[in-house]
């Protein structure tokens, strides 16, 4: 749209809303919200001027931080219980009605935080306008109808803008907002971060100190494990890197110094850069997790409270839109699509472990939403793969503690290092060991200890030539940082058991007494012990590790070798606030939903030993070849169990016969004692 004509509807909308300050036309309870929020768009406008004239260099840090916890101070967990953006409040104090309808409208506002901070004059006229016509519905007597439809034809009309918008982010170096703050601030000088937009906390500002003191041979050595992992991940995957042009880096704020080295590891591989901001809009991001860059998040539950909003447009119509959108997007710019190599991540762990509440006063999707959404994801998924194919794209996933984990910081920060950078020659040896004993059997048996209640048997794939063909993957430290653990996809006929862990931590959510039943190989049962109602319970995990799938797959069975990892998580006392990315070298692992391998299962992969891993595909993503819709649940979680929860993992022989790999905790197969080596120096 034409610059002239974006600036004469924002200062109209800006006009406006000054208007609806000084007017009583709305009634209560509603004229308190209309006016607090208009006076929250006003206050954007003000911030979008400040940083287009404001000077970094002499800008007082101080200011910089009142600024940024002013704009999110309503959100916080201190201010939430009467915040419009909590959906209980806004019922209480609105009414049944349009309580949860106007929280939700308030939560799509707040996302011009960041569209002030990038200069989206555009993104903020969207935003006002839509305001101010539900605003113009109340000024008289509004129908329920009348004014989810005004929201409802918002997310169809402008889908277009914000839907192409994420794509070209992904996949187009030359948007660069965020590189250029990382490549040409002083990062020694913290008011850099203030520059995004996102809330700062303390985690934050501490990490950048921290990062910043580091010396600069230790910034090197993150950097290139991490990028040096995402080069293996094509070399092992036998995928071709000269082909691509573009890696996608998404990370935590305040680790700005380790990524300004990999975007320079990257260029020397020709690889050029596009970080792009986790979904600010209920059009961008989907349900509670946070894909690309991302600060502090204010408030979980806030976060948790929203996760559903899309039920106020999601339908048919929205689903086709958004498909269109995303075809018509990625074919009007198939060469850069086809030169987007994949993702390289940076997490961070240590965080303080959150349990939701759940709130009835939230949106929900209902059923039939939720199974449009699933759709969508698998029509999406076929559409991205037809423009990036998942056998020429790779990724790699490292991470990292922050200040929040406690006292000793510095010092888990320097053992996390280690863990991500021991000897992958060793562990390769070692777990080839382990691969040779596996491809013997045609089932594991995994038995819990204690009050661990798993017993699950697991179905292997059957060889058909055991001099060139091997079941399980030998994972090093490449796509998945750090070293350690064996993985293959299991046959779903005759996987079947209960897999339980008392406490486990995945997908930004904790989880006490999680237990999953399989029977062939699909999830048949579930619950876990966050919640006194089981229904709650049940819905937890529903939503949050089925993503409203009615089941999943068993998509991997992994063990785990990283005896390193699971003992500093006992000494520092953190094993509850790792990462999936290190837990789940901890121990044998479960994912459920897709396998490792999903869109690339056709591309022959070979572990050092020169044998091809043949066990790719499971009764479920087979059906890629008759029906692509049905073979990907575009979803994988992996569930992990500590080793002192662990009894026993035996291999079981056509025969009978079995093969003792792990007991009470400790290896115990010949030729991988080595692994108990840290384990004994507890």
């Amino acid at each position: 749209m034409d610059d002239v004509m974006v600036r004469e509807r924002y200062e109209l909308s800006k006009e406006r809303l000054g208007v609806i300050m000084l007017e009583e036309t709305v009634k209560e309870p509603y004229r308190d919200y209309f006016r607090k929020t208009a006076e929250f768009l006003l206050m954007l406008d003000e911030v979008q001027e400040l940083v287009r004239n404001r000077d970094w260099e002499s800008a007082d840090i101080l200011m910089l931080a009142e600024e940024n916890r002013k704009l999110y101070e309503d959100i916080l967990p201190e201010q939430y219980e009467t915040s419009y953006g909590n959906p209980a409040y806004a019922q209480k104090m609105l009414g049944e009605t349009f309580g949860s309808f106007l929280s939700a409208l308030y939560s799509e506002m707040r996302s011009g935080i960041v569209y002030a901070y990038e200069g989206q004059m555009e993104y903020l006229s969207i935003l006002n306008e839509l305001f101010i016509e539900i605003y113009n519905c109340f000024e008289e007597e509004p129908e329920y109808q009348a004014v989810r439809d005004i929201f409802y034809w918002y997310a169809n009309d402008y889908c277009e803008v914000f839907a192409a918008d994420r794509i070209m982010d992904q996949i187009d170096p030359d948007r660069t907002f965020a590189v250029d703050i990382i490549c040409r601030s002083d990062l020694s000088d913290l008011k850099y971060l203030y520059r995004y937009g996102e809330y700062i906390s303390d985690n934050e500002i501490e990490t950048a100190k921290y990062i910043a003191d580091l010396p600069e041979e230790t910034i090197q050595k993150m950097a290139d494990v991490y990028t040096e992992g995402f080069r293996k991940g094509f070399v092992l995957g036998n995928k071709d890197l000269s082909k691509k042009t573009t890696v996608n880096i998404r990370f935590k704020l305040g680790f700005e110094r380790v990524v300004k080295q990999a975007v320079a590891n990257f260029e020397a591989m020709g690889l050029r850069p596009t970080i792009y901001r986790a979904g600010a809009s209920v059009l961008t991001r989907r349900g509670v997790s946070r894909n690309g860059y991302f600060g502090r998040i204010p408030n979980q539950q806030y976060d948790y409270d929203h996760k559903d909003d899309q039920a106020l447009f999601m339908d048919k119509h929205y689903v086709e839109r958004r498909l269109e959108v995303m075809k018509t997007v990625y074919e009007q710019n198939k060469e850069l699509a086809a030169g987007f190599a994949g993702p390289a991540v940076m997490e961070v762990f240590g965080e303080i472990p959150f349990a939701p509440q759940k709130k009835e006063e939230a949106l929900t999707l209902t059923k039939k939403q939720e199974e449009m959404l699933l759709s969508f994801d698998g029509k999406a998924g076929q559409i991205t793969n037809t423009y990036i194919p998942g056998d020429e794209r790779s990724f790699t996933i490292i991470s990292w503690p922050v200040p929040e984990i406690g006292e000793k910081f510095e010092e888990i920060f320097g053992e996390v290092i280690r863990i991500n950078t021991l000897d992958s020659d060793l562990y390769s040896k070692v777990q080839q060991t382990m691969i040779d004993a596996l491809d013997e059997g045609e089932s594991v048996h995994i038995l819990g200890s204690g009050k661990n209640r798993t017993d699950l048997t697991v179905q292997l794939y059957r060889l058909q030539d055991p001099q060139k063909e091997t079941i399980f993957e030998n994972c090093v430290a490449d796509v998945n940082i750090p070293v350690g653990e064996v993985f293959t996809s299991p046959v779903l006929r005759g996987t079947s058991g209960v897999l339980h862990v008392s406490r486990v931590y995945l997908n930004g959510l904790q989880y006490r007494d999680l237990e999953i039943r399989f029977q062939d190989g699909m999830i048949s049962g579930y619950g876990c012990g966050n919640f006194e109602d089981e229904k709650a319970c049940r819905d937890c995990v529903k939503e949050n590790i089925l993503f409203n799938h009615e089941t999943l797959p068993l998509g991997e069975f992994a063990i785990g070798t990283n005896t390193t990892a699971y003992v500093a998580g006992r000494r520092f006392g953190i094993e509850d606030k790792y990462p999936i990315l290190i837990a789940e070298k901890t121990g044998p692992h479960f994912a459920v939903g897709d396998t490792c391998y999903s869109y690339s299962e056709d591309t022959k992969v070979y572990n050092p030993d020169g044998k091809e891993i043949v066990a790719r595909d499971n009764e479920v993503s087979i059906l890629r070849k008759e029906n692509p819709e049905q073979a990907y649940m575009h979803c994988h979680t992996d569930i992990t169990i500590p080793y002192d929860e662990l009894g026993a993992i035996t291999v079981i022989r056509k025969d009978g016969s079995e093969i003792p790999l792990l007991k009470d905790g400790r290896f115990v197969l010949p030729g991988t004692e080595i692994l108990n080596e840290p384990l004994d120096c507890r």
